[in-house]
């Protein structure tokens, strides 16, 4: 009774919020139009050409399509007569996922979870599976799976401790799912045990690893790197802040200039992690009297050019080649952090923030590992970079720690599809 009352009050409340929702997108649209382009995707309103016995792949951003890239390959392979779609959450994910696959695989936005949205795109796409890769809460979508028959993977899936509590109380609004229907495919073991302890079914629930680790890097980005560095920094120790969120961009410029007191001819590789914030940086480092290039414009930073803004898509891990040392960003304020695995693969010793808590695991392993520095503000991200730029011997260890953890975690994709396959016969 209680369960039926509260999933009556969350289909109410989440009309009720349904133009707060319009607001905000319009709000983001202002620094970035993608954001009000196909909006009616997410309340509902799809292509007319419907999808058939298709397996939907759910993933929200940008870091989460390119972690998904080799398992959407190798199902393209294996299931050639079927329609593959990948939903996401944002404008910047839409493009890594059409950058990545092109017209080899469908697209839309997911829909809101509200019950005439979610209707209309299972009528629409037909799901034969739902595998949702991380851990995205939709009550509406994870019921309506229950209710068509659809079976529903959770991939590298995780829940933290601290969470469980938030946990349980949205699985009231799909208990009947998640202990006959989810199949949890957990990151680690205390995942796992989270999972069951908020009632998902043991016999479903299983330990496959993180898919991130089995990333591939693009093809040529160390030579690609290795290009960029010989344009623009020749003979010059370089290092990157990666990922930024606003207030870091300052805390990386400030933190620039003290680490030029040690080494004049340092170079930061500068990369917002949102586009529609390029413009706003760049005035930022204008109006400091920074010298700069921005890397749109195809300038060569020459010896007067103190920072490289990235201000493009898709080169990001250009930039990591072309670096000394990395500062993965979304870690000194608190956004949770981004992907240390690209960085690491490219042999970079890493710096973080403290606030990883989007993909703790891997930082806490990183860290325990000593393959990545943790640093609270300005100065302690200045002194880790000038420690490590004045020692070679130090980064080229660092490097190969990183490497060699990411090669020893690899598997969870193999792992993960052992247990698609019966599924999806």
């Amino acid at each position: 009774m209680l369960a039926t009352l509260l999933r009556a009050l969350y289909i109410v409340v989440a009309w009720l919020l349904a133009p707060i929702v319009i607001l905000h997108l319009l709000w983001r649209s202002l620094g970035n139009p993608d954001y009000r382009r196909r909006i009616g995707e997410r309340f509902g309103f799809f292509p007319k050409q419907a999808l058939h016995d298709t397996i939907w792949l759910h993933v929200v951003s940008v870091g989460e399509a390119q972690a998904a890239e080799r398992l959407v390959r190798v199902l393209l392979e294996q299931y050639p007569d079927r329609s593959i779609l990948v939903t996401t959450t944002t404008p910047t994910g839409s493009d890594r996922v059409k950058a990545l696959f092109g017209d080899r695989v469908a697209h839309c936005y997911v829909p809101f979870d509200m019950i005439g949205p979610v209707g209309s795109f299972f009528r629409w796409c037909k799901p034969a599976i739902a595998i949702i890769l991380e851990t995205e809460l939709w009550p509406n979508l994870y019921n309506a799976c229950g209710k068509r028959n659809v079976p529903l993977v959770l991939a590298s899936a995780r829940v933290s401790a601290h969470s469980v509590g938030r946990y349980r109380q949205f699985v009231s609004l799909f208990k009947e799912t998640l202990s006959h229907g989810i199949v949890i495919a957990a990151q680690t073991q205390p995942d796992a045990e989270r999972f069951v302890s908020i009632g998902a079914s043991a016999k479903r629930t299983h330990v496959t690893g993180n898919i991130k680790f089995d990333f591939a890097l693009p093809d040529g980005v160390v030579e690609l790197g290795q290009q960029f560095r010989a344009v623009h920094a020749p003979d010059r120790p370089v290092w990157i802040a990666a990922s930024t969120h606003a207030n870091e961009e300052e805390i990386a410029i400030a933190a620039h200039m003290q680490v030029r007191k040690d080494y004049p001819d340092a170079l930061l590789l500068l990369v917002p992690r949102h586009p529609e914030r390029f413009d706003s940086i760049a005035t930022l480092l204008d109006r400091q009297g920074i010298g700069f290039v921005r890397r749109s414009t195809g300038t060569t930073c020459g010896n007067e050019c103190s920072v490289v803004l990235g201000d493009t898509m898709g080169e990001l891990t250009t930039f990591y080649a072309a670096a000394d040392v990395a500062f993965v960003g979304g870690s000194l304020v608190k956004i949770g952090g981004h992907n240390l695995l690209e960085p690491a693969a490219l042999k970079l010793p890493l710096i973080t923030g403290p606030h990883t808590y989007n993909a703790a695991d891997i930082a806490e392993m990183f860290q325990e590992q000593g393959v990545a520095r943790a640093v609270n503000n300005q100065m302690e991200l200045a002194a880790a970079v000038v420690d490590l730029l004045g020692s070679s011997s130090e980064r080229d260890r660092l490097g190969v720690a990183g490497q060699t953890l990411i090669e020893s975690n690899r598997g969870a994709l193999d792992r993960l599809l052992a247990l698609l396959e019966p599924l999806l016969k």
